[in-house]
């Protein structure tokens, strides 16, 4: 299937239904015609981290309902098209990621006890507390730090790729959005201008159906958002998003073709958010319990689960074993988090300048000698 300046690419494999690359079926069977036949040893991977990242989300929205921290930006549901995507990524490849893309980071190296302290914002947080909870940075994993602002992710990796190119680095850059953010500015600046340029950028668009409250069809007047790239003379690929076998196959075509100078990849998967969209969302009042529970019928986990089985590949016993290795590595994590100091509140002045202008010395010293220094305590 080799992708054209401006052409969708998609494959239907029911008929009557909308074109989209789809590989397991209902059954748990893979489609030879679509499967890209990965190694079970990977995919075990993958389900891991997706089973992984769907228990740390449970457990995060109860520490936040306990008041133990303060937010949480959730992924239930949406667990295939953000790990297998990252999985399809090359180690020298970077990603920019929206806010709800831990996993992919997770899956690249982050440390679980690294996230769960910047989920508390304590002394051994990477960021020192400066970010909001979800909001991460991991350098190692060549994951850029988070902005909640939407969209402007999507033109600070269209300006990494451009680099990159330049400098004739290998790098392909990903940058993650959802549905909303294709109303939003950055996405027609970046696109653009990745376009134009022909720069080594996979657009990673997880519909989720949801822009917090506003459902796809106030969003947008296109019949599909990935007929979007065609304006910017971006090919675009539209895959199952809770179908991990399909968004890896989908995204690895983008990567190989941007990594051999093709250009830019707009790649749709459609998926769907289970849960709220933060902490702070009560999904309730917008959409109803009918739909959500049609759409736990797809749930990736499960059916990712189901290939295995199928496969004579994983077993109950296999996934009561890897929950209660995950949960109790997570109470531990937590509890040492919870164990750590606060941030010095010299952090709050730290690494703005290169070198402290004389205004930024007195703002910290008439802090640290205040009456905060003695609350923070």
């Amino acid at each position: 299937m080799e992708l054209q300046r401006g052409q969708t690419t998609s494959v239907s494999l029911s008929k009557g239904e909308s074109e989209i690359l789809r590989v397991i079926g209902p059954d748990g069977r893979a489609d030879p015609a679509t499967d890209p036949k990965l190694d079970l040893s990977f995919v075990h991977r993958v389900y891991e981290m997706m089973v992984l990242y769907r228990l740390v989300d449970e457990r995060m929205t109860a520490l936040q309902r306990q008041g133990r921290v303060g937010f949480h930006v959730g992924g239930s549901g949406e667990e295939a098209s953000i790990v297998a995507s990252a999985a399809a990524l090359r180690p020298q490849d970077w990603i920019f990621s929206c806010y709800r893309e831990v996993a992919a980071a997770l899956w690249r190296g982050f440390e679980l006890q690294s996230y769960i302290d910047n989920m508390y914002g304590n002394a051994n947080d990477v960021i020192e507390g400066r970010q909001m909870p979800d909001h991460i940075t991991a350098k190692s994993a060549h994951f850029a730090s988070v902005s909640s602002i939407i969209g402007t992710q999507i033109t600070n990796a269209v300006g990494f790729a451009w680099a990159a190119k330049y400098r004739k680095e290998d790098s392909v850059t990903a940058v993650y959005f959802g549905d909303g953010a294709t109303s939003a500015n950055d996405f027609h600046g970046g696109m653009t201008f990745a376009g134009v340029f022909k720069l080594p950028v996979v657009f990673l668009l997880r519909n989720n159906q949801w822009a917090i409250s506003v459902p796809l069809s106030r969003q947008t007047a296109a019949s599909k958002l990935s007929d979007k790239a065609l304006g910017y003379g971006i090919p675009a690929l539209r895959c199952d998003g809770n179908d991990a076998l399909a968004v890896y196959a989908a995204v690895h075509k983008a990567v190989s073709r941007a990594a051999a100078g093709g250009g830019a990849t707009l790649v749709e998967m459609v998926t769907y958010r289970l849960g709220a969209h933060t902490t702070s969302d009560d999904p309730t009042v917008y959409r109803s319990e009918a739909e959500v529970e049609e759409h736990r019928r797809h749930d990736p986990v499960k059916r990712l689960r189901r290939y295995l089985e199928v496969q004579n590949a994983w077993s109950q016993s296999q996934d009561d074993a890897f929950v209660s290795q995950v949960k109790s590595e997570l109470q531990t994590c937590i509890e040492r988090a919870e164990k750590a100091p606060k941030p010095a509140l010299s952090t709050i002045f730290d690494k703005v300048y290169e070198k402290q202008p004389l205004h930024l010395i007195e703002q910290q010293t008439e802090c640290e000698e205040g009456p905060r220094a003695r609350l923070h305590k």
